[in-house]
Formats: structure tokens, sequence, C-alpha cells
């Protein structure tokens, strides 16, 4: 009968999708076999930047892809000129982040942007979080991916305030991003260099005394050990990759941007486990259905089959 075929049908579909037993330890020594080679030799970090609209969050990761020779000069050229047709012409590096038509038009951040750069000891993903309060789900899916966050300031006067006041994107950016799990928190302090701030220690403390307190007490941040405090001029790539001059600041005696990111610790991964992967996105394309989502523990490599 036609019930008794379709019975069949799903008996044989069944023992097709039987699920693989993949063995790790024979996958990690025969890696010949996989044309996707993996750089080993330098550790891999999620950083996600996130922070009240405006802050400068796109130009700061459009910079470091500048600073750590990932952009081609060309196309920054071009950039430059179109950021200049829009009279927006302090936006050309936020145009390496921000690459849809909608996101330069309005010069704000909608969609998680992403990109990679590496370092001397390890090699990074830097995501562009929104920081408009409408885009909390993009913001949340760029957290959830972090090892790290950058939490990024305008020292501008009135910017840090109507990031930091009720119903400011800092104080739900900062919450949001330690409820995922990340514990290690940088505060980039940025616009140092702006007219009325020029590089002023006493706004600098002003800012750290307002946040601090709040971090500590209502995110749960450790502030000794894991919150980390920079001055940066996002703009001008000031404290990103080469230390403070003196004649600039000379109140701020650590390092750049750049080492300290080389020195942050790595979670501890265990590529032996269960593959575990916690699924933020999906999409279709030409009949297939692609994930995304962060490894956290296991192996992944092409042709295995993963069941949820």
């Amino acid at each position: 009968t036609i019930g008794e075929l379709k019975r069949l049908e799903k008996e044989v579909k069944k023992k097709e999708d039987k699920k693989t037993v993949i063995d790790i330890e024979s996958v990690l020594k025969d890696k010949s076999k996989y044309e996707i080679e993996v750089d080993e030799t330098r550790e891999p970090l999620n950083i996600v930047f996130i922070g009240h609209v405006d802050s400068g969050k796109s130009t700061i990761c459009g910079g470091l892809l500048l600073w750590t020779g990932k952009v081609d000069m060309n196309e920054l050229r071009k950039l430059e000129l179109e950021a200049k047709e829009k009279n927006r012409e302090s936006w050309y590096l936020a145009y390496l982040m921000d690459i849809n038509e909608e996101e330069k038009a309005k010069g704000k951040t909608v969609e998680v942007g992403r990109a990679t750069f590496e370092l001397q000891t390890k090699r990074f993903t830097i995501l562009d979080a929104p920081g408009h309060k409408n885009y909390v789900p993009n913001m949340i899916q760029g957290a959830a991916q972090a090892d790290v966050a950058c939490l990024v300031i305008s020292a501008k006067a009135g910017e840090f305030e109507s990031g930091f006041d009720k119903g400011g994107q800092t104080r739900e950016h900062a919450m949001l991003a330690r409820s995922l799990g990340v514990t290690e928190l940088i505060i980039l302090v940025n616009k140092m260099d702006e007219g009325s701030v020029n590089w002023s220690k006493a706004r600098f403390d002003e800012i750290k005394g307002k946040l601090g307190p709040f971090l500590q007490k209502a995110c749960g941040y450790d502030i000794e050990k894991n919150v980390k405090w920079i001055p940066i001029s996002g703009l001008l790539g000031i404290n990103i990759k080469d230390k403070l001059d003196a004649k600039v600041c000379d109140w701020y005696k650590g390092d750049p941007l750049l080492t300290i990111f080389d020195n942050l610790p790595v979670p501890a991964r265990d590529r032996n486990a269960a593959i575990r992967i916690p699924v933020l996105d999906k999409l279709k394309d030409q009949g297939a259905i692609y994930v995304l989502g962060k490894v956290e523990n296991g192996t992944v490599h092409p042709g295995i089959t993963i069941y949820y």
C-alpha cells in the first residue's frame, strides 16, 4: 500500500542518516588529505567592539586593518574619495567595515562587520558590533562570538554622558557582553585628540571614575584583573600601534593597543572534546542551509557531519 511504501522510505532514510562516528585522533594526525591549512603558530582570538552609537568603533576597526597591513592602498584611496563625495571625509576608515550602502549613507553600523589580522603571537577576528539601540540583537550576535570585548567610549564633551546615562548603549552593551560570557574587557577612551579634551587626564579619570564602579557592581567585572583602560585617537591612530608620545600625552605610561592585544590570555579550548558550536545565525543559498557560529570545543574538518 501507499502507506507501507512511505513507511519503508522513512526507514531507508533513517539508515542513510545514521550518525557517523569520527575518530578525532586520526583526523588530527592525518592532516595531509585536507586542503585547508590552519596557522598553528599563532593562537586564535575573537574581539568584539561594542559601545554607544558614534563612539568610533568602525573607524577603530578599519584603522586596525590599515595599521596591520591588511588594506590595499588603492582600495583605501577609493574609499577616501567616496567618503569625500558624501561629505563624510572622516568616515573613510569606517567604510572598511561598514560595506553596505545603508550603513555608508547613515553612518551607522547595522550588521556585525568581520575582519581578520595577525600579530606576532596571535591571529585575530575582529567583530564590529552596531551601537544603535535598534540593532541590539545584532550586537548580541557579535558578542556571543567573542573572547574579549573592547568597549569604546567617546571622550568628547557630552558624548560619554549620552552613552552612559539611562537609556544609553554603553551600559546595556557592557552588561550584555558580561552575561554572554565575555570576561576580558578593554575600555578604549576614544577621541582624546578632540579640541575640548586634548588628552586631558582629568577627563580620562572622570570617565574611569564613573564607569568603573558600574562595571564592577552592575556587570560583575573584576576591575583589577580583567579590565584595561587605554586613551586613544582612533581616527589618527594614536596609541594604537606605536607607544604614546610623551609630547602628546605625558601621563599615560602603558602599552599601545596592539601590544595589549598580543599579550591577551587565550581561553582554553579542547580540540579532542565533543564538538560544541553555538549557532548564532543561518542563511539559505541554492537550496543549502548554512549556519554561523563559533567553535567552542572539538574539531571541525571538511566532510564532517554534525548533529544537533
